[in-house]
């Protein structure tokens, strides 16, 4: 195979970009940070469930989770029982749920709000970095990291657009391809030095993503399961600050009952066996996990036993050192909009702002305009 032709394999399985980094700055990317998105906009009212609020089952008569099976947060709320692998963690208070995660001016639309919380904009502000990309292109990983963070799920570099990304939709395949990255003659041509210097960091990521690591944990079966087994070999292996994992199928407009259990139990074996995996490596309490999605979905049921596009919904902070508990604010189902959705009370760059800021303890990195106080999830 040509050296053209193994170029364009590259968006699913090779290195996105490289950011120009001038020197290194002094940051604590020893701690990891993962992301998991649930592409397409995960139902927060089916997830953290408000039996307690008459209002819940009358917008959903045949969505409504009933309380018997609800696994109980407190008097008034609980996890739908796909979710029951995380209790563990919720007992542990390793495990902060964060409630009405939004942003003011919400956008319906799939691609544009993805946008939204990819690049950490306001509604009608368009950035093209990735609030990752941001960080990083200020304060730059130590030189001996794979790489600044690694997808896998999905070949979208999201928040880590414009980054020193890899992404990983088949980790065998990224190995093959990696072989034909042999740098050749220079040639005289700029161009031609830039591809070859791609092609080599890809080589040299490929190599450093083998991992002699035998892991005793037991992970799910499927997409999700893999991405999460295959993640534990990334952070073994060492050198990335983030890594991001994208489970889809949250796009429940129809048939959503078992769907979204079945997603939601998907995501939980997925993350319980993550937390595992990070344990053996002894990372866990170097480890800040956070969920996020494009929106949630509407208060009321459709006539097509799904939900529509939505507003705020709850998110899911993990890791050894996180406070756990309840934060944010219940769904006002008392005060929906003209359209039928919720309003928000958390920013999600506060969010956002938690992980660079308490995190990584990069404060004022997310970029200009960005000025949320960040949530104060974390212990010491």
């Amino acid at each position: 195979m040509r050296r053209r032709e193994f170029l364009k394999l590259l968006p699913a399985g090779g290195l996105l970009a490289v950011s120009s980094h001038l020197a290194f700055a002094a940051a604590d990317f020893r701690r990891l940070l993962v992301l998991v998105e649930l592409k397409g906009g995960n139902d927060g009212l089916n997830t953290v469930v408000h039996y307690g609020d008459p209002r819940y089952a009358e917008l959903r008569p045949r969505l409504a989770v009933h309380r018997d099976q609800v696994l109980p947060l407190d008097g008034r709320r609980g996890l739908h029982p796909s979710l029951e692998p995380l209790m563990g963690m919720w007992r542990a208070g390793e495990l902060a749920v964060v409630e009405s995660v939004g942003y003011p001016q919400p956008n319906l639309s799939h691609f544009r709000s993805i946008e939204i919380w990819d690049t950490g904009s306001g509604s009608h502000e368009y950035l093209h970095d990735g609030w990752l990309a941001r960080v990083f292109a200020h304060q730059p990983v130590p030189p001996g990291f794979i790489a600044d963070g690694v997808l896998l799920g999905s070949s979208d570099p999201g928040p880590l657009t414009g980054a020193r990304a890899i992404a990983l939709s088949d980790p065998a395949q990224f190995r093959r391809q990696s072989r034909l990255a042999q740098p050749g003659e220079l040639e005289g041509n700029a161009g031609l030095r830039h591809v070859l210097k791609v092609e080599s960091d890809v080589a040299k990521a490929a190599a450093n993503l083998e991992s002699p690591v035998v892991l005793t944990t037991s992970f799910p079966k499927g997409p999700f399961g893999d991405a999460v087994r295959t993640g534990c070999g990334i952070v073994a292996a060492g050198g990335i600050a983030v890594l991001r994992l994208t489970l889809n199928g949250f796009d429940t407009h129809q048939n959503q009952a078992g769907l979204h259990a079945n997603l939601l139990r998907q995501l939980a074996d997925g993350l319980l066996a993550l937390r595992s995996g990070l344990v053996e490596l002894n990372r866990w309490q170097d480890t800040l996990v956070m969920t996020y999605a494009e929106f949630g979905r509407r208060a009321r049921e459709n006539q097509s036993g799904g939900t529509d596009h939505g507003t705020a919904a709850p998110h899911f902070v993990l890791g050894g050192r996180v406070r756990g508990g309840l934060y944010g604010s219940p769904p006002a189902l008392d005060r929906l909009d003209g359209n039928g959705n919720l309003p928000f009370a958390v920013d999600f760059r506060s969010l956002q702002a938690m992980a660079v800021e308490r995190w990584w303890g990069l404060p004022g990195y997310l970029g200009p305009g960005a000025k949320l106080r960040p949530l104060d999830l974390l212990r010491a």
